[in-house]
């Protein structure tokens, strides 16, 4: 018999809405506005994006905080013309969301119930994900690419009130972006240790993350020594430099740091600082199709990548490998949604996955993709 899920309108709360929200707000924030964009709606993503920020003054600063806004994988690759990949298995979950705020007093929060988990089903077998990294060494070894990462999922029934497993997943240990947005039907909860864009000022930064090895002295030293992490890593440093580029003024795009090896849960991840000067008058919409979708979770060349994936992938990525974060008037700052859990009216979903070279082994990386699942499915059946 399957599980019964509950309703998730509970879960429209502007209390544990998006990471990154400004203290003076969080405790206090009113929803004002909201917009929603599925792929398959008229317009371009990044403009309506900015048009509704604008038209509801959420990039001027008053009478309100900001926006929590939260862009898939799809939304991000529909920005600059590359191929969105296969379809979401969460298509409740918008591809564009933003939920303005204002400060005020909040609805009280109802009371948190009980959570059951089904068994995991995951949308390839260990050895189709095998499979596909097989497929990408292929596509390296013709020239077609350099480098494409891979990203698998599983999905669970689930019944209950999902809201304490997915504040569990936000909280995990070392999460940068750590966060739920949600809306009628679906929420998503992040733990992204992972810096998409993050501007103040004319400065914009982003910090890629690429490598990974168990969290244990022995496995920083792997994580430092490995010529194959540290080439794959420079790779994604350099699409990164190239992605701000677009945008920075001439000469400004530079590498402040250089695979500095950090603690996210039981895993250490290698992570570099690339930062530049944005040109006067830069829109926002400018801004996302820069930088959107992420190149550590897509690969170089980045629209021949998307191909690459829109071609291995049986299911799509969601709200997964998008963005998820904050913009106001003062500053923008947008998580890449690694490590991110998405929740529909049936099922809870999953993703993950990793940079694939041409000495990338195929069971190494299922087995770091497995890894990289660990603490998110340990959080959200604790």
């Amino acid at each position: 018999m399957p599980l019964k899920p509950v309703s998730l309108v509970a879960l429209r709360n502007p209390a544990s809405a998006a990471s990154r929200i400004p203290e003076s707000c969080r405790a206090h924030a009113v929803e004002v506005a909201r917009f929603e964009w599925h792929q398959g709606d008229p317009g371009d993503p990044a403009v309506l994006l900015e048009e509704f920020l604008h038209r509801n003054a959420a990039l001027s600063g008053h009478p309100v905080c900001g926006a929590a806004v939260l862009i898939s994988a799809a939304a991000g690759a529909a920005m600059i013309g590359g191929a969105t990949g296969a379809p979401s298995p969460a298509p409740t979950v918008p591809d564009v969301a933003a939920v303005v705020y204002r400060a005020g007093t909040p609805e009280p929060i109802a009371t948190l119930g009980n959570w059951e988990l089904g068994p995991w089903r995951a949308s390839w077998t260990p050895a189709g994900h095998a499979r596909a990294v097989g497929r990408v060494r292929e596509a390296i070894a013709r020239g077609d690419v350099y480098q494409v990462n891979v990203v698998g999922h599983a999905s669970a029934e689930y019944a209950g009130d999902p809201r304490r497993a997915l504040q569990r997943v936000a909280a995990i240990q070392g999460a940068r972006y750590a966060g739920l947005m949600s809306g009628a039907g679906w929420a998503v909860a992040c733990a992204s240790p992972e810096t998409l864009l993050e501007q103040r000022g004319r400065r914009i930064v982003t910090r890629p993350i690429k490598g990974t090895a168990p969290a244990t002295p022995e496995g920083r030293e792997v994580l430092l020594a490995s010529a194959k992490e540290r080439a794959e890593h420079v790779m994604i440093v350099d699409l990164e430099r190239n992605d701000l580029a677009h945008v920075a003024v001439t000469g400004s795009v530079k590498v402040t740091e250089l695979f500095a090896v950090r603690r996210w849960a039981g895993l250490w991840q290698a992570e570099s600082e690339v930062e530049a000067q944005v040109r006067p008058g830069t829109s926002l919409a400018e801004l996302l199709r820069a930088v959107c979708p992420g190149g550590s979770v897509t690969g170089a060349p980045k629209l021949a990548a998307l191909s690459e994936i829109e071609r291995l992938e049986p299911v799509g990525r969601g709200p997964a490998m998008g963005a998820l974060g904050w913009i106001a008037a003062d500053y923008l700052d947008l998580g890449l949604t690694i490590r991110t859990v998405a929740v529909d009216e049936h099922r809870v979903h999953v993703w993950a996955g990793g940079g694939i070279t041409i000495d990338s082994d195929p069971w190494a990386e299922v087995a770091e993709a497995d890894a990289k699942l660990g603490p998110v499915k340990a959080a959200l059946a604790t």
